[in-house]
């Protein structure tokens, strides 16, 4: 079942697994300011009993990065983007990226798990994108790269907590400021991929982990992902105490004495 389709974005729904693909295969799935409205429409639109979010996309390339048309004096609706965005308060401008942002930091939703299935080139906020999720499968062709500190910004997408947590600091700030491609073979080596396959056989990959994921009771997904999104900032005895209080949770699910 379709529930959103439009300006480069489609939301489809089967069960338990909601599929979001980016839909301009012509132009290697470019990002704009519409298309992440359109991405946080579909995070809004998730029926509740979705467990699964598999982010895709069509054609050669998961997603070049920023529509070029942003860098232009033209921008996309006849001014001048970037420049547009300098013009304003400092708040306005503040304001405009967290809107922007929203697009890539609900993929992480507690009550979910998100796998980007990542092909070809995911280049700057095509990079960031497949960050947003919570796994990256990857075709055997995939070349990552973060090119915003060329161009004189920095990725301001929410990619860089999840690229640092991935790689380490050195490596994040070594790929942030060189943009150098990383490839298949250093994506699964670092952390970025938690697979890698020939590209022929992405979809099927994608759909072996989607069934493996929903065969545990959904409660503990959600309690598991919890404790393990929340450890790296808990010391040794917080997180043993976290996992204490979620095994009791589990224990009262399980016995139908929950609250």
């Amino acid at each position: 079942m379709t529930l959103l389709d439009k300006d480069g974005v489609r939301l489809a729904v089967d069960g338990a697994v909601a599929t979001v693909t980016l839909t301009n295969p012509d132009k290697r799935n470019p990002q704009s300011p519409a298309l992440w409205q359109a991405l946080t429409e579909a995070g809004s639109q998730l029926p509740g009993d979705v467990r699964i979010v598999v982010l895709r996309s069509e054609g050669v390339s998961f997603s070049a990065g920023l529509d070029r048309r942003l860098f232009g004096p033209d921008g996309i609706d006849g001014k001048p983007f970037f420049q547009a965005l300098a013009e304003q308060p400092d708040e306005q401008v503040d304001a405009a990226i967290d809107g922007f942002q929203k697009a890539f930091t609900w993929w992480r939703r507690p009550d979910v798990i998100s796998i980007a299935a990542v092909q070809g080139h995911a280049v700057g906020a095509g990079f960031q994108l497949a960050l947003a999720a919570d796994l990256r499968v990857c075709a055997d062709d995939v070349q990552f790269a973060m090119r915003e500190t060329g161009l004189g910004l920095v990725p301001d997408l929410a990619g860089t907590h999840p690229l640092v947590r991935l790689v380490g600091y050195a490596r994040a700030l070594e790929l942030c400021v060189t943009g150098r491609f990383v490839r298949a073979e250093e994506a699964e080596r670092t952390g970025l991929a938690n697979l890698v396959v020939p590209a022929a056989e992405l979809d099927a990959a994608v759909a072996d982990l989607t069934a493996a994921l929903l065969a545990a009771p959904r409660e503990a997904v959600i309690e598991t992902k919890a404790l393990l999104a929340g450890a790296g900032s808990r010391t040794y005895d917080e997180q043993r105490a976290a996992e204490r209080a979620a095994q009791i949770r589990c224990f009262r699910d399980l016995a139908g004495t929950g609250g």
